[in-house]
């Protein structure tokens, strides 16, 4: 399969623009058919650019209305102008302003990029070349200029009329139905991070008071009668304004803070400077309608687009081939901030098991790329889980290399060097190298490889001389266009474990690649020596997964019960459980007879039992591998429904053996406290639930009048969807009842009619397809409703591995053709769905063809977009 038609977009291409844009001052004129934008903006000449240089805009289905220099109307000779660009032929060696009118239709724009109606309001989405569809312009992330907004619309259509920074003006236009604000941003920012909202929209008001005294407005604003829903966001940003000030000095900067929820976003949430846009999923909140899981994610997302006033915003991207600068960097403080307000251990092993599906995933396939790409055909499919995730645990690695310390002060150098600047990479580490005085020249490699490294260990215990030695090889597999991979600097903090399970304090010969519990990995074949160890050791390898890594280790069946048992770090605890499960799972020997599968049970059960362990950690314990996870591991020849039925086997043989401790424990746990989303209480309820979820496996009349209770008895949501999903996914003969309940009881509220559809979306249930197939005909979805979309089709395609991936081809089919619909109406959309086709070649060869011809299908269609066009390309190929 080949190419695209178009030529990539190279880093090393970059060259900047020849003028730069001071100031951008925009009157916009809100209507549903017909909003006029003017911009008026004001060029000035780089130094080092020669004269005569043309002025290229880009624009985005854009209709020109009129063009102005200097004031004065331009013939039409003097520039060409067409929906997709704007050229001015000879621009002036001074300073100058050019006045551009542009006409736009909110309401056709369901690609949900630049300016688009939701809900009832207009609403932007700019990052990542959204802004060209609003007026021409620079539009990448290295031009950063100072913005003023006049915002005008009916007073009946939008009371609430919102822009970046701080307002400055507002009014009544006299003898008209209309009323205007204006906005002006102080800070220099790049368009991507403009915005505005202009709508009917309920809000709740707040105040934060900074370090510094200042006192800061905060407001969240949403679809009226939905306030109450948004206190738990406001206490969230308020928790994570002053963690950001505690933990890295970074106070806010304007005297306002602004939140908007809206139903219609492909995004989970925007920075915008000083005008946050989320998806309302991520806002909105109360016990009967969202899960603990709804409350960590909104906490999180919310730290996540407030952090990015510094780390995005202050401090910008020169390229999107920077994109990790922003997203691992800001992903891997709301990573921190979450540890904080919650359990460190949890978090961290979650954010381990989030990477491994997903980043790992695509490191193996076909749309494996660097954190740092070096090219790319459409920017919007670079919002991956590789530049996400394993930039920030990049990040992460510099903080472990140089401690919190050092890393803060390397940290705290970037920002005094480069606020209100486009960095890069190379600026972003070397501001770590002067502040520690070291080198991350090795390290740098991290950023342009692609692939997930592979460490393969050996061991070797002298008695004699009571030495122990640790040999380590890296090796990382080729990947689309890079082959030969140099060894990486790779930090894996360890511990040895004695008989009385207590780590052993550690000696090692050669202290220089030993910095105290860290192994500073930097050859391909690297041994580590320690003296004095009286006894043969049990190692404790990647504690805290201290670098994003595989480890290929032989390790002894009891060794790794033990570790459960002993291991001081809850990682290595977690993972020697994942790592005999999967042995289990991957060699079929997972009945209640089998000898390994018997010690596994009993380490569950003290698991369970050990009060002295977080509940939300012992329910961690419990959560067997997914299937998508166990397909990845065994890599080649893959049968889902095979997988599915050995772990059902192995869930049983748990269920029958302790099946009665579980049910004690369950009991145990149950509690008649009113509902609140703190870890006090989130981490019973989940053991309990994991609980649950071994006890109604075996479907029969006893487990099923559980389930039924546990539903009935639920006073919060997330009691109410696990004994739901528990009926439905384990085929329980009530589950239709109980879905139908549910939908009655809230079929009014789309954020839980996107769970319930969800819900069966993943059902690993033989007709799981046609229920999709019979939901995407029904009144409450829409084909242009992101949310509805990834609710129904996204997670049967993403999470239903069994029934995506029928052995009739069905399941590939339908993807495909829903891909197809999507294309047409929101290209984003559709490529992000795309990437569930992108493990099909690990498949046995009747699915692999099945999946192949869904693809050449798509492939078929007619004037596809860029977007799919290259997932597609790269994922054929």
């Amino acid at each position: 399969m080949t190419d695209i038609t178009q030529q990539p977009i190279r880093l090393s291409d970059y060259q900047p623009t020849p003028y730069s844009i001071e100031t951008v001052n925009l009157d916009i004129r809100l209507h549903d058919l017909q909003t006029i934008v003017k911009s008026v903006l004001t060029f000035s000449r780089r130094t080092n650019i020669p004269g005569g240089t043309e002025l290229c805009l880009s624009g985005g289905e854009l209709h020109l209305l009129s063009a102005e220099l200097d004031g004065t109307k331009l013939p039409e000779k003097e520039y060409t102008a067409t929906p997709d660009s704007f050229i001015l032929h000879n621009p002036p060696d001074a300073d100058y302003q050019l006045t551009l009118s542009t006409r736009l239709d909110p309401t056709a724009n369901t690609k949900l990029e630049g300016l688009y109606k939701t809900g009832g309001a207009w609403c932007t989405q700019c990052e990542a070349e959204g802004f060209r569809r609003i007026t021409y312009f620079y539009d990448r992330p290295d031009v950063l200029s100072i913005y003023t907004t006049r915002l005008e619309a009916k007073i009946t259509d939008a009371p609430c009329l919102l822009s970046n920074g701080n307002l400055i003006e507002k009014g009544n236009i006299e003898s008209t139905d209309r009323h205007f604000v204006i906005w002006h941003d102080p800070h220099p920012k790049p368009c991507y991070l403009f915005a505005l909202i202009g709508g009917d929209l309920g809000k709740i008001s707040d105040q934060f008071t900074t370090r510094s005294g200042r006192k800061v407005t905060l407001e969240i604003f949403v679809e009226h009668g939905k306030e109450e829903q948004a206190k738990y966001a406001m206490g969230a940003l308020q928790r994570s304004m002053k963690w950001d000030e505690d933990v890295f000095g970074r106070e806010y900067d304007l005297d306002i803070f602004m939140i908007v929820a809206v139903p219609h976003f492909n995004m989970g949430a925007m920075e915008n400077k000083g005008l946050n846009i989320f998806n309302d999923k991520y806002v909105l909140a109360k016990p009967d309608t969202a899960t603990d899981q709804d409350y960590i994610n909104i906490e999180a997302i919310i730290a996540h687009e407030y952090f990015h006033n510094w780390t995005g915003n202050r401090i910008t991207c020169r390229d999107w081939f920077q994109l990790c600068l922003k997203e691992g960097l800001t992903v891997f403080r709301d990573q921190e901030f979450t540890s904080d307000m919650r359990s460190r251990a949890n978090k961290r092993i979650a954010d381990a098991l989030t990477l491994q599906s997903h980043q790992f995933t695509e490191d193996a396939g076909p749309l494996a790329h660097a954190v740092r790409p070096a090219e790319y055909y459409e920017i919007n499919n670079f919002y991956t889980a590789t530049v996400y995730e394993k930039g920030a645990e990049l990040c992460r690695m510099i903080q472990t290399i140089l401690g919190r310390s050092g890393f803060r002060k390397g940290l705290d150098l970037w920002f005094d060097r480069h606020d209100g600047d486009a960095s890069t990479v190379e600026l972003f580490l070397k501001a770590f190298e002067d502040a520690c005085d070291t080198s991350l020249v090795q390290f740098y490699r991290w950023y342009e490889q692609a692939g997930t490294p592979q460490v393969h260990v050996e061991t070797n215990y002298n008695s004699i001389q009571q030495e122990f030695t640790i040999t380590l090889m890296q090796v990382t597999a080729p990947t689309p266009g890079q082959t030969d991979k140099l060894p990486l600097q790779i930090p894996i903090r360890f511990g040895l474990i004695g008989s009385d399970g207590q780590d052993i304090e550690t000696h090692p010969c050669e202290t220089s690649a030993v910095q105290n519990d860290i192994l500073n990995l930097t050859e391909a074949r690297q041994s580590f020596v320690f003296k004095n160890v009286a006894e043969k050791p049990i190692l404790s390898l990647l504690r805290e997964f201290s670098a994003p890594v595989k480890l290929i280790q032989e390790i002894d069946h009891s060794d790794l019960l033990f570790q459960i048992q002993h291991d001081s770090d809850p990682y290595n605890r977690w993972q020697a459980m994942q790592c005999i499960t999967l042995s289990l799972l991957k060699s079929k020997k997972t009945g209640s007879s089998d000898g390994k599968t018997v010690a596994l049970i009993n380490g569950l059960k003290n698991c369970v039992l050990d009060r002295t362990l977080d509940p939300a950690f012992r329910a961690q314990m419990l959560t067997l591998p997914a299937v998508a996870n166990i397909a990845r591991e065994l890599a080649t020849n893959v049968d889902p429904v095979q997988i599915f039925q050995t772990k059902k086997i192995l869930q049983k043989s748990i269920s029958d053996t302790i099946g009665d401790i579980f049910m004690e424990q369950y009991h145990a746990l149950e509690t008649t406290e009113p509902y609140s989303p703190t870890a006090e209480q989130t981490g019973p309820r989940a053991l309990r639930n994991a609980l649950l979820s071994y006890l109604s496996s075996g479907s029969d009349s006893r487990s099923t009048k559980l389930v039924e209770k546990h539903y009935n008895n639920a006073n919060n949501m997330t009691d109410q969807l696990s004994a739901l999903r528990a009926l439905v996914h384990d085929a329980h003969p009530c589950a239709e009842l109980y879905l139908d309940k549910f939908r009655t009881q809230f079929h009014s509220n789309p954020l839980v009619m996107d769970k319930w559809m969800s819900l069966q979306a993943t059902s690993p249930s033989i007709n799981a397809l046609e229920m999709v197939q019979s939901l995407t005909a029904i009144d409450g979805f829409s084909w242009e409703n992101p949310n509805r979309v990834r609710a129904l089709v996204g997670a049967f395609a993403a999470g239903n591995i069994i029934q995506f991936t029928r052995k009739d081809g069905a399941g590939f089919r339908f993807i495909s053709d829903a891909i197809k619909k999507l294309d047409a109406i929101n290209p984003q959309l559709a490529a992000g769905l795309l990437t569930s086709f992108r493990s099909w070649k690990i498949f046995e060869p009747g699915r692999r063809a099945h999946a192949k011809e869904a693809l050449e299908n798509i492939w078929a269609q007619k004037n596809l977009s860029t977007d799919v066009k290259d997932i597609l390309t790269r994922t054929l190929n």
